[in-house]
């Protein structure tokens, strides 16, 4: 006869054994939901990458405004694109989603040079020569006038670089400058009479560049932007002069205004735009990628001549240009401070003014030098400069509104994932 007490052995045996297979069950679902969220995810990762590549392979118009299709045929993924400018460059938004499960990345692309333009001196053909004195270097190819380029002595120094002068290829200038991308600059023009918010007393302010761009408007009122951390998709337009201290930090984000000052020892990474001037105190660094650009349409009727200036000791990668439509009138001027460095592009449509001791690691495109010394000012004199086209890093992006880009895009710099 059976004791009671194995009754109570086989209960506990089936109940380890209920358990071990309700944890197998769960073991097992919960492995094929991991399994298939992976699947989904790298199916997602995959969405993701053939987005990216639509985006820097189509024409530049083509995702102005937020699209969103299945990638495939029948499918139940989707993605949401969008490529949009800002400033001289373009953002960028992917978004793959399938059921729940959604991934994202924002990023900024610009052009990759074109070998074919590229020159580290580009100054066209205006039946001067170009002159130069001291221990002025231009390495890497140069686009010359007719008139050619000499030795010169001038303000006590004589010539001492290597007798070639340009240590590269020389080839003949037009009588222009290559243009600059019009439709672009017409673009960029149209924010100088942009509306927005007041601007808030915050410390620190970051936007997405998946959402909506803000805009935050100081009108007619001198403003000085100082104890602020603002990052992201933020633009400021100011009607007057807009102050930026160098307690303020900026990331990425876009200035309109009539004049900027920036005072000295700022630094960031920022886009600056305006229609008179931008002043640049001493020892400023504007990381990669930035820009600063003059842009003075037709309608602007001011006497004085426009202006781009960087104090002594400054840096700056990216670009610096300047633009003006009316070719009456005091043409642009850009001036580069005593021991100041530049890795990326200038293109100035008018006038520039190289100080000594200055390297520009790049190009340079201008319709002409000036040299100011105590007593006087000379026309197409460079003195004691460094222009070296090997200086720019191999992976320098340059902006699409230049006459150097090509076609082919490549992302500038990651700005958000998930």
């Amino acid at each position: 006869m059976i004791k009671a007490s194995a009754l109570y052995i086989v209960i506990i045996i089936a109940l380890v054994i209920a358990m071990l297979c309700a944890s197998l069950v769960a073991v097992a679902y919960y492995f094929r939901a991991e399994s298939q969220q992976k699947h989904r995810y790298e199916q997602l990762s995959d969405n993701l990458s053939s987005g990216i590549n639509m985006l820097l392979t189509a024409r530049d118009s083509a995702f102005e405004k937020e699209k969103t299709f299945s990638l495939f045929s029948g499918g139940n993924d989707s993605l949401t694109l969008q490529r949009a400018a800002w400033g001289v460059y373009d953002i960028c938004t992917v978004k793959a989603f399938m059921q729940k499960d959604t991934l994202y990345k924002s990023f900024t692309i610009a052009s990759q040079i074109d070998s074919s333009k590229w020159a580290t001196l580009y100054v066209p053909d205006q039946d001067l020569p170009l002159s130069v004195s001291g221990k002025t270097v231009i390495t890497g190819d140069a686009f010359l006038p007719k008139a050619g380029i000499q030795q010169v002595y001038i303000a006590n120094n004589a010539y001492q670089g290597d007798k070639r002068i340009v240590t590269g290829k020389k080839m003949l200038s037009s009588k222009k400058l290559p243009p600059l991308d019009t439709l672009r600059l017409k673009r960029l023009s149209l924010y100088f009479n942009i509306k927005g918010d007041k601007f808030p007393a915050n410390d620190s302010i970051t936007a997405s560049f998946l959402g909506l761009t803000k805009i935050f408007d100081f009108g007619n009122q001198a403003t000085t932007v100082k104890n602020e951390s603002l990052k992201g998709n933020i633009l400021l337009h100011a009607d007057t002069t807009l102050v930026i201290d160098s307690t303020a930090s900026l990331e990425n984000i876009l200035i309109f205004a009539p004049t900027i000052v920036v005072k000295s020892g700022f630094k960031g990474n920022c886009q600056l735009f305006a229609t008179d001037s931008i002043s640049v105190g001493a020892r400023c660094q504007f990381a990669y990628p930035s820009a600063l650009g003059i842009i003075r349409s037709s309608k602007e009727k001011t006497s004085f001549q426009p202006k781009i200036s960087l104090d002594t000791g400054s840096t700056l990668a990216g670009q610096i240009f300047s633009y003006q439509s009316a070719a009456k009138g005091l043409q642009p001027l850009i001036t580069i401070g005593k021991a100041d460095t530049i890795r990326g592009f200038i293109y100035s449509q008018g006038t520039l003014e190289l100080k000594e001791k200055v390297v520009v690691g790049g190009g340079v495109m201008t319709s002409r030098f000036l040299y100011r010394s105590s007593f006087s000012l000379y026309e197409n004199y460079l003195i004691n400069v460094r222009l070296d086209a090997s200086g720019l890093s191999p992976y320098y992006l340059t902006s699409p509104i230049t006459p150097i880009a090509s076609k082919k895009k490549k992302i500038l710099q990651w700005l958000e994932a998930n």
